[in-house]
């Protein structure tokens, strides 16, 4: 998304109140106020933000902080479960366009096969796969409608998926299930973008240290990755040549996932 395709390019985020949403929504900001976080890559003055995420007060807090160093930040608070067009209809209606959807928000419930109950069932589907599908599907159809900027790009769409979509984990049975989903998804996503100019990228993480994972030893947090280090490749890959499209980022911890 070069600077002179799209003057203030607005960039939406989910799962924005913790963990690597967070840190997208932080980096991306970073280069809206002028400087690349990561040290590399071109700032990007004048990027919009929306912002959305299930809980009201993580919000605020980070649109307060933001706000506080002068980036134009929109917040939009909400179950994906219970309403999965809020955000898209939120930026559509604060900005007048979405230029790139950057989707973190997911949800895991992890324990025995045989002990997974249809509540866990429901409860991961309902967000990792149908608030998805249909979040991508708005998001896309609003870009589609576009004009076309340098290169005949119209959008952009990430989306935070796990290793988890290739490999499989015991006590993760649904929370599997769900991201081979997801990528079946993307993959499908990804034959409509090339025709359509949408980029359309996954991102695989490995263990990474997040408020999912609850408490741990301090031995293995040390072994796994931050969200920082997740979100600095996703926004650099926002900013690629409109010639070329990234489909697919898998990051790993320097020594083996746990």
């Amino acid at each position: 998304m070069p600077e002179k395709e799209t003057p203030s390019p607005v960039i939406l985020v989910t799962g924005a109140g913790k963990g690597i949403g967070r840190a997208v929504a932080e980096a991306l900001a970073a280069r809206a106020r002028g400087r690349a976080a990561s040290g590399t890559g071109p700032a990007a003055p004048g990027v919009k933000l929306l912002l959305a995420a299930r809980t009201q007060s993580d919000l605020a807090a980070l649109q307060a902080e933001l706000q506080g160093d002068g980036v134009d930040c929109a917040i939009a608070a909400g179950d994906l479960a219970e309403r999965p067009l809020q955000p898209v209809e939120a930026c559509l209606e604060r900005f007048g366009r979405i230029d790139a959807l950057i989707h973190c928000a997911g949800v895991g419930r992890f324990k025995d096969f045989l002990e997974q109950t249809p509540e866990d069932l429901e409860f991961t589907v309902r967000t990792n796969i149908t608030a998805t599908f249909l979040l991508l599907q708005r998001a896309y159809a609003a870009m589609k409608a576009q004009t076309p900027g340098e290169g005949g790009m119209r959008g952009q769409i990430q989306v935070v998926t796990s290793i988890a979509a290739d490999q499989p984990f015991p006590q993760s049975s649904t929370y599997c299930m769900s991201k081979y989903a997801q990528r079946g998804l993307l993959d499908v996503m990804k034959l409509y973008g090339r025709q359509d100019g949408i980029r359309i990228l996954e991102v695989r993480p490995g263990a990474t240290y997040t408020p999912m994972w609850g408490e741990m030893p301090p031995d293995q947090v040390v072994r796994m990755m931050t969200a920082e280090d997740i979100a600095q490749p996703m926004v650099d890959a926002l900013w690629l040549s409109p010639r070329a499209a990234l489909e697919h980022i898998t990051l790993r911890p320097l020594h083996g996932d746990l």
